[in-house]
């Protein structure tokens, strides 16, 4: 029976591993789980505490399966220097890009990420924020002031609009997918983004200057150094009056003071998740603005979502294990320098 070390605490496996996966676990894995001891601190109501770094040697000597998440320290390669280290790393959580040394890659590891299961929530977010704010703000400031119906305005459908979405990750085909029933002209800039594959998603590929013009403009991109400042000043003065954005990916990717500026003028609504730098001070006109819908980087996080994560990275590893399958988690080498 192969090893798996799990190197989280006890609270972020009570976040990450719901009762079918430690079954699972159980079943097809002699498991080594961290404990109090092995963490670097207390942690805190709102953080689970992390692992401490100087646990990790001993927790996964002679693992096969590194089951990882939010907390785990960053696995140095000298855990593979002697050519016997671990054959899979299942991250729980996000990108694995703060995790390994891509090194490990080129060294035949196979490692996966819970990062397609968490783009579904991503997605959701993205199409309630547009949903919101395409119709709701003013109607609900009015009624919290003392007013009724607003005859000078009608908010907007999504169905039918056209709908810019920059980049195709796996948080943008999550939102693709939800969009599906709408109907909307869905315009997808993506420099990587093929014909064939544009076809196979029902989008079409456009140019980052089309996809701006859209009536919900969504960013789906990495935080690499080609997507710094990408939606720019110039972008979103032309945006159409009313249009509504959504960033659930990077703060850096938008000029993020030209974007308050124009929903403080209240010719445009947007949602941001995400903002730079984090968190972000903002003054009360900020803090103020009805069309303005601001959270602290939590599209991707739900009850149902986190209690996934680890079965979603661990059906995948076992496959690969049984038959060298990829899922839909494995993390494709070729796609590193790209990856979120």
């Amino acid at each position: 029976m192969p090893k798996l070390a799990a190197l989280f605490s006890p609270e972020r496996a009570a976040d990450v591993v719901d009762t079918d996966t430690r079954q699972l676990l159980q079943d097809r894995f002699d498991v080594v789980w961290a404990t109090s001891e092995h963490t670097a601190g207390p942690g805190s109501a709102a953080k689970p505490p992390a692992l401490d770094p100087a646990a990790v040697p001993e927790l996964v000597k002679g693992a096969d399966v590194l089951l990882t998440s939010w907390g785990t320290p960053h696995l140095g390669k000298e855990l593979w220097s002697d050519g016997n280290g671990p054959k899979v790393v299942a991250h729980a959580a996000g990108t694995v890009k703060n995790l390994i040394d891509p090194v490990i890659l080129d060294q035949g590891v196979a490692v996966f990420s819970a990062g397609p299961r968490i783009a579904w929530s991503v997605g959701e977010y993205c199409l309630a924020s547009m949903l919101t704010l395409a119709r709701l703000p003013r109607f609900d400031g009015a009624v919290r002031a003392g007013g009724w119906k607003q005859t000078a305005y009608r908010g907007h459908e999504l169905a039918g609009a056209k709908v810019g979405i920059i980049g195709a990750s796996s948080t943008a085909r999550a939102l693709i997918t939800l969009l599906k029933p709408f109907g909307c002209d869905l315009a997808v800039y993506d420099p990587y983004l093929s014909a064939e594959r544009a076809a196979q998603l029902g989008v079409r590929s456009t140019a980052l200057e089309d996809a701006a013009t859209a009536r919900f403009l969504s960013i789906h991109v990495p935080n690499v150094p080609e997507t710094k400042g990408m939606i720019t000043r110039a972008l979103i003065e032309g945006l159409p009056d009313g249009a509504v954005v959504v960033n659930s990916s990077r703060g850096p990717a938008v000029d993020q003071q030209a974007l308050l500026e124009h929903a403080l003028d209240g010719r445009i609504y947007a949602a941001l998740d995400v903002y730079d730098p984090e968190p972000p001070q903002f003054d009360e006109n900020v803090l103020n603005a009805p069309n303005l819908l601001l959270t602290p980087h939590i599209a991707g996080d739900t009850a149902e979502g986190h209690l996934a994560l680890a079965g979603y990275v661990l059906q995948d590893a076992l496959r690969w294990l049984d038959d060298g399958t990829r899922g839909p988690s494995f993390v494709d080498p070729a796609s590193w320098s790209i990856a979120a």
